[in-house]
């Protein structure tokens, strides 16, 4: 085993123990075929994440998501009969030599050929984000990703946020900001024209991703951030214990917290925005006629 040591991590890489490539592969559309292979596929086609044509930007972080998601897309390419072409696009912020390191073997290992380019954004948000830099690395990041798919000539970036991210999202907007937002399968970029955001691991579970990783025997990045590991987290880790400690008393509350953004009912909201446009119910409360009146003998 060898030890890849970080600033504020120290990661336990078991190169002896990866799984063969191509039991790896399999195992996406065999073994884990209901949670993983079924899924993504099932995202894909409920919110026509790929089409015909489609040149789309992957980008790899290196950590478990986006591995997985990298191979998915491979699988996607060999039995999808559609037209479209991939890029895989990893970002390096400023990892430790020993971090990136490990990005180049685990995706050279599994086959991902990655264009590799510096951003140099743990410099930037060390300098200028103060308590909480996870906000503007994310943001910084996404910029950055959209730049390089731009440059490639992709029309699509797709990002390895999962089923888990979306809930998360959706209470951290309730319970921190007071608004009821959640995280979209598909948006259009309003800064890089002609580029569409998609997450096609929409509906995979995070502990399905985690059995995926373990059981290939790649050691994945974590967050890797030579920033965060010595100053305040963020509230996601946060909202993250407390779902988990929901579950155990209701054990479906992250299903019922996903299907809530489904099945908004506009008859029973105070107020919503749409198109940058702030509404009240009250502006439609007429609309619907009054509710008639009981004569009393």
């Amino acid at each position: 085993m060898s030890d890849i040591a970080g600033k504020g991590c120290e990661i336990l890489v078991p190169f002896n123990e990866r799984k063969p490539l191509e039991e790896i592969e399999h195992s996406i559309t065999k073994k884990y075929r209901k949670k993983l292979w079924a899924k993504f596929v099932k995202a894909i086609n409920d919110y026509k994440l790929v089409e015909d044509g489609d040149r789309i930007a992957v980008a790899v972080s290196g950590g478990k998501d986006s591995l997985l998601m990298a191979k998915l897309f491979q699988q996607l390419k060999l039995h999808r009969k559609v037209n479209f072409e991939l890029e895989f696009i990893a970002m390096d912020p400023g990892y430790h030599e020993n971090i990136k390191e490990l990005l180049i073997d685990n995706c050279k290992y599994l086959d991902i050929p990655i264009d590799l380019f510096e951003s140099g954004i743990f410099e930037v948000v060390d300098r200028i984000a103060k308590d909480y830099p996870c906000y503007m690395c994310a943001r910084m990041r996404r910029g950055s990703l959209y730049k390089r798919a731009k440059a490639l000539g992709c029309n699509k970036l797709a990002l390895g946020h999962h089923f888990n991210d979306v809930i998360e999202t959706t209470l951290l907007n309730v319970l921190y900001s007071g608004n009821f937002k959640t995280m979209l399968p598909k948006l259009r970029s309003t800064n890089f024209e002609g580029i569409e955001l998609i997450r096609p691991m929409y509906y995979i579970e995070e502990t399905n991703i985690e059995r995926w990783i373990q059981n290939s025997g790649i050691w994945p990045l974590n967050c890797a951030c030579m920033v965060a590991a010595e100053k305040i987290g963020n509230k996601r880790y946060e909202i993250k214990d407390m779902i988990k400690n929901i579950k155990k008393d209701f054990k479906d509350v992250d299903k019922s917290i996903f299907n809530a953004a489904v099945n908004v009912n506009m008859d029973s909201i105070l107020g919503w925005e749409k198109g940058g446009k702030k509404y009240s119910y009250l502006d439609f409360y007429g609309d619907a006629g009054e509710e008639e009146e009981i004569e009393l003998d």
